[in-house]
């Protein structure tokens, strides 16, 4: 269930000692487990697993729009930055061409099988597209896909790039939730970043997004960023509450200079120092959840009434490659240069760079680049993750049932490691169950971390190798 903060326990200590690095556990394996010997073909013939039977799972389906008219220093995106507009022209030509080809092995047009229940644009800037852009790729994806009445159609926002009248025109092309950029409103945060957006570009982005028919805005924020105070950030939290979003999303800025070359911009000395992060993460914890906000999970909140509110108590809630969602276990098409999807017990994902994305369409290839096909090991400690990142809680006796397993047995490693948790208060081993305190949901990735093998051979390679 979602947790108000009366119940939402802040620990700076615990905070404090559990504040490493770590998968956000959108899938499970994680991308960087995935391997280049699952490409075309073995994506192929999942696909046409999807007809057998006549029982399919639902389907959601996924847009990378990578292209930025500017860059945010702090961006770890895959993404393209230019201001020449007919480089998107020429991308939703390709986009059309690698639909088509996977359409082609859905069945008929009308099909079950094309059913859609959900639709994201991701990217880069997806309202970099011209008007007649988005009319284009919204006419090809209903081309091959037929949304449900009730279907969720979502798109990211970047308020700075809206032209009059955008929020309308998605809206008439059926989009019914946005989520909005902010980071922070703090000017000399802003320029640290590169990022210069008013109060005003954001506050007419939301009211735009009411009058034009979406359901739920979502405010995007990070905390740790460059020039950051408890002060300014108390003022940007301020605004965002006034605001009144659905949703909140609150993510910890990760400074990896020597991964992503955007954030060599950044100077070091300007970042918040440890405490002042976890001061800044447990400020926004406290006034997003006197603001009436539920805490759904890593790093995000919701208005009590929300889906994802309404999900989670139902638990219905899911996790997938855009964060929490309300279709639990739909298989997920992603389109578009380094787009990651998912069918049956697989997860795909595209070429990374343009040019080789271009290349394989040209080829008539779908332009898969690696990928996983999940061993029982990866289904049973998937179902266990999503439990723990969606629901706090574990049943074992249902997943014993599902995957015919002694969990006591199977798990005795990951037990032992729990205990440690559990003597600092952050999770219960009950006889059947595994539940994570009040105390442990705000470092509950660290909880899942427990259960990842891949995350714990790397980390016994990297020790044997310091051995040697």
């Amino acid at each position: 269930m979602p947790y108000p903060a009366s119940e939402l326990v802040i620990d700076p200590v615990s905070i404090r000692k559990y504040d490493v690095s770590g998968p956000r556990y959108t899938s499970y394996p994680t991308a960087d487990r995935f391997v280049e010997a699952f490409g075309e073909e073995e994506f192929k013939h999942w696909l046409g697993k999807r007809n057998i039977g006549g029982i399919q799972q639902p389907l959601s389906v996924y847009v990378h729009l990578p292209f930025c008219g500017t860059i945010c220093y702090y961006c770890a995106c895959n993404k393209v930055i230019t201001r020449d507009r007919g480089k998107s022209a020429k991308y939703i030509k390709y986009l059309e061409r690698e639909m088509a080809t996977v359409g082609a092995r859905l069945g008929a047009p009308g099909a079950d099988a094309r059913q859609a229940c959900q639709l994201h644009w991701g990217g880069g800037t997806p309202n970099f597209l011209a008007a007649e852009e988005m009319r284009a790729l919204m006419r090809s994806l209903r081309a091959q896909f037929e949304f449900a009445p009730d279907a969720e159609l979502s798109v990211e926002i970047d308020p700075r790039s809206l032209a009059p009248g955008g929020m309308a025109l998605l809206g008439e092309l059926g989009f019914n939730r946005a989520s909005i950029g902010v980071q922070d409103f703090d000017p000399a945060v802003q320029k640290a970043v590169n990022r210069i957006q008013s109060e005003e570009v954001t506050r007419r982005a939301v009211a735009e997004a009411r009058a034009s028919g979406f359901r739920s805005v979502n405010l995007d924020l990070i905390y740790g960023l460059p020039r950051q105070t408890l002060d300014s950030f108390n003022v940007t939290l301020d605004k965002v509450i006034a605001l009144n979003p659905e949703r909140v999303a609150l993510y910890a800025y990760a400074h990896l200079p020597t991964v992503f070359k955007p954030q060599r911009r950044i100077a070091q000395a300007d970042l918040p120092a440890p405490e002042t992060k976890l001061q800044l993460l447990t400020l926004a914890i406290g006034r997003l959840t006197r603001a009436g906000y539920l805490y759904i999970g890593m790093d995000h909140f919701a208005k009590r009434d929300d889906e994802l509110a309404v999900a989670q108590a139902q638990g219905r809630l899911h996790r997938n490659f855009q964060g929490y969602s309300t279709y639990a276990d739909s298989d997920l098409l992603g389109f578009g240069v380094s787009a990651i999807g998912r069918v049956g017990p697989t997860y795909y994902q595209n070429a990374k760079r343009l040019d080789d994305y271009y290349a394989a369409v040209d080829e008539g290839r779908l332009p898969v680049w690696r990928g996983i096909e999940l061993t029982s090991d990866d289904l049973v400690r998937r179902a266990v993750i999503q439990a723990l990142a969606c629901q706090f809680r574990v049943s074992i006796e249902s997943i014993e049932l599902a995957h015919l397993i002694d969990f006591r047995a199977y798990f005795a490693q990951e037990l032992a490691a729990l205990r440690a948790l559990e003597e600092d208060g952050l999770v219960e081993l009950q006889p059947d169950w595994i539940v994570v305190t009040p105390k442990g949901r705000l470092v509950v990735r660290v909880v899942c971390m427990a259960f990842d093998r891949y995350l714990r051979e790397r980390e016994r390679r990297s020790s044997y190798s310091k051995v040697i």
